[in-house]
């Protein structure tokens, strides 16, 4: 393969991983640990 094809193909999966990482992290199980800082400050 081209080595360009090469780095295209391994930006393109960091950044879907990433992506996924981030859907886990705000939808799922670990999200249940995350609080809202307006709820938590209320005037």
């Amino acid at each position: 393969m081209d080595s360009a094809t090469v780095l295209i193909i391994s930006v393109g999966a960091i950044v879907l991983a990433f992506t996924g990482f981030a859907i886990y992290t705000a939808f799922g199980p670990p999200a249940k640990q995350l609080s809202d800082p307006f709820e938590d400050h209320e005037d």
